[in-house]
């Protein structure tokens, strides 16, 4: 597992960018990092990424790029030089995809794959197709993401401990849908608490609801910050 002086990247997940920046200033005291996904990115574009990673914390832009090789590579490369940290791919884009993606992006930022989202169980798994259960096909897809030389994966914190078994320690995790203990599930099917997801081995928790749409967002995060031992 990588060490990170602070795993906690709170989702700014809105259309707004000055809520956005008013929301990433409050909890800046006890989050390393800080994600836009796509509902921020199709509001604001290139100038909102920019505007967020100027605030001079990391930026994992979640854009789950899903699309032929050419055209994933042309998207990363508009993308990469906007100041974020860490982009995401959809791994089921397949190998040439994700190579294609990570020679784009080159030294500007990681490029990490989705694996298997959090929204989804093994029912959905069965619905939409797919022979494996959520846990196997993550990390089948992990290993696929690993073999094309991409810097690690989006996953469950359930299938952290056997993606961490088949890639290593060395491979970055990004754990969406982190619950603190009493918050409610939204629509996240497959999650854990902060504590565990980050003792399962996740390198960066993703944090949305139970800390933005608090009634005292800094003071929400403080909380989790202080659940990992770092506040």
């Amino acid at each position: 597992m990588t060490t990170a002086p602070n795993p906690i990247y709170v989702a700014l997940d809105t259309p707004d960018v000055k809520a956005a920046m008013a929301l990433a200033e409050a909890v800046r005291p006890h989050a390393g990092g800080l994600k836009v996904g796509l509902e921020f990115v199709s509001a604001n574009g290139p100038e909102g990424i920019t505007a967020i990673a100027g605030l001079g914390l990391p930026v994992f832009l979640d854009v789950k790029l899903h699309d032929i090789p050419t055209t994933v590579a042309g998207a990363v490369r508009a993308l990469a030089g906007l100041g974020a940290s860490i982009i995401n791919i959809h791994a089921s884009g397949g190998t040439a995809m994700m190579k294609a993606a990570k020679e784009a992006a080159g030294t500007k930022a990681k490029i990490i794959a989705v694996t298997i989202l959090t929204s989804l169980d093994d029912d959905d798994m069965v619905a939409v197709g797919f022979a494996k259960a959520a846990a196997a096909q993550a990390v089948r897809l992990a290993r696929l993401a690993q073999a094309a030389g991409l810097d690690g994966v989006v996953c469950s914190a359930q299938d952290l401990k056997a993606v961490r078994e088949a890639c290593g320690a060395d491979f970055l995790t990004v754990v969406p849908g982190s619950r603190p203990a009493g918050s409610a599930p939204g629509d996240q099917k497959r999650f854990m608490t902060p504590e565990a997801a980050r003792a399962a081995g996740a390198d960066i928790l993703i944090l949305g609801r139970p800390v933005t749409h608090a009634a005292d967002p800094r003071e929400a995060c403080r909380e989790v910050a202080a659940s990992l031992g770092l506040a």
